[in-house]
């Protein structure tokens, strides 16, 4: 197999033994495998080609992208690693159809700084979109800081190519935002976690870039407090609101003990720590007054100054300048550092409706309480779209089988998901298993079977063998 792949890629891009040590574990350490090799093709004709090979001789395939995942979505011991890091064109970008065709090894950074210089953006973000690739976004529907305005990777796709397990490539690269034509096979793909097809290129959705940002960070009494101010928002700048991202007090505490050097925002601890950043392209919100100040920073600094007066906030600091914004969004953006930091630990990534945020950690610490007294919580939530990464450091001897099936209790509860961004992998199929309707299971087992019937591709992950 190894030699047959040399010959349709070229010796130097098929890589054997030490060679693999980059695609042989995860990036949270908590996998490792032996791959059997890792093929680098550069072009979709020669991932079909490496898939036809891999049909024939019945071997599994494991796509990989920026390898940022969570969830061990890349395990393939003995399989070949199909990176996709070479295919990293940005072919075409159209502003005037606020367009971009990009192949599926780009990196977000740099789609991020090539739609720039036309003043538009690509609106997902996340603190890995320096090595984090567009494949990979696509392959696990991928959220992120923006999502409570543009949603989610697969809202932002209007069109993908993909190639499947048997080497057939499907073209599905269209440009329309209306295409009623049949089963939506495009979004089918985004989220499969490579499991129906390889994705090799995408059309992506673009939008203007704002041209003025205004970014806080803001103390509140409580949450409910804190949807009050995101829903005001919302209403005085027409949906304006980009990120509103939830950091507690513990949170706080964790990053300020591991950056020194950082200063603290308020001058004593509160709960509720909410990073709110609106952006704005229009003139009438951008352009300066008289005297120098800005609407879209205006509108914000209103309505913090109304709910001080009612007691609903607490403190705030609106950042002044770049470096100020950054900094508050460094803090932010420190969250899978702050996480992985301890082991044993149950990385948890649920959401609930919005106005069940509260509800839901204060059930969640109960069960928690209960279950493992000694127990500590490292929670960080895109409070804008009901998204909660929900960490659990155990106390020792406690399963964490147990305190996963907790947080999903509760999770069931209040009719959330216990999968929001992250995606499945491998480490949330007992999850999908207890937790998935059966129904659902068997239509996806049977999706599965239809396009991939030998399973070759990223075999066991997301779907849960049956009992």
């Amino acid at each position: 197999m190894i030699e047959d792949l040399r010959a349709v890629l070229g010796a130097g891009a098929v890589l054997t033994g030490a060679d693999c040590a980059p695609w042989a574990k995860d990036w949270t350490g908590q996998y490792a495998w032996t791959p059997l090799c890792v093929a680098r093709p550069a072009s979709t004709e020669q991932v079909s080609a490496v898939l036809r090979l891999c049909h024939a001789a019945r071997v599994p395939v494991v796509p990989v992208s920026g390898h940022t995942g969570l969830s061990g979505g890349t395990k393939g011991e003995g399989a070949v690693m199909l990176s996709l890091d070479r295919m990293n064109a940005v072919r075409e970008i159209r502003g005037a159809a606020r367009l971009a065709v990009v192949e599926a090894g780009v990196i977000l950074s740099d789609l991020h700084d090539a739609v720039a210089a036309q003043g538009l953006s690509f609106p997902m973000t996340f603190g890995a979109r320096g090595s984090a690739r567009i494949g990979g976004l696509l392959a696990t529907n991928a959220g992120g800081s923006n999502v409570l305005r543009y949603g989610n990777t697969r809202d932002l796709v209007l069109g993908v190519e993909a190639v499947l397990a048997d080497g057939r490539v499907v073209d599905l690269m269209s440009e329309l935002h209306k295409n009623n034509t049949g089963y939506d096979l495009r979004h089918l793909l985004i989220g499969s976690e490579g499991t129906l097809g390889v994705i090799t290129a995408a059309v992506l959705k673009l939008v203007p870039a704002p041209r003025a940002h205004a970014t806080a960070m803001v103390a509140l009494a409580a949450l409910p407090e804190a949807l009050d101010l995101l829903n005001r928002l919302q209403d005085v700048t027409g949906g304006a609101v980009e990120a509103f991202e939830f950091m507690p007090a513990r949170y706080m505490r964790e990053y300020e003990a591991k950056h020194p050097q950082a200063q603290a925002v308020f001058d004593r601890e509160y709960a509720v720590n909410v990073l709110v950043e609106l952006g704005a392209t229009a003139p009438r919100d951008v352009t300066p007054g008289p005297d120098g100040s800005v609407p879209i920073a205006t509108y914000l600094e209103e309505v913090l100054g109304d709910l001080l007066e009612q007691g609903a906030v607490l403190d705030a600091v609106v950042a002044q300048n770049d470096a100020q914004r950054s900094a508050m969004w460094a803090r932010r953006e420190a969250a899978a550092e702050l996480s992985l930091s301890r082991r044993p630990l149950v990385v948890s990534d649920v959401a609930v409706a919005l106005d069940q945020v509260a509800e839901f950690l204060e059930k969640a610490g109960a069960r928690m309480a209960a279950l493992a007294p000694d127990y500590d919580t490292m929670i960080v939530s895109h409070l804008g779209d009901g998204n909660i990464h929900y960490v659990v450091w155990p106390s020792e001897g406690v399963s964490l089988d147990a305190v996963t099936e907790a947080v999903e209790d509760v999770v069931q509860e209040l009719g959330g998901s216990f999968s929001a961004e992250h995606g499945i992998g491998v480490s949330k199929l007992g999850s999908m298993r207890r937790r998935k309707d059966p129904v659902a299971l068997d239509m996806m087992r049977a999706i599965k079977t239809a396009l991939d019937p030998s399973g070759i591709l990223n075999p066991g992950k997301l779907i849960p063998d049956l009992d």
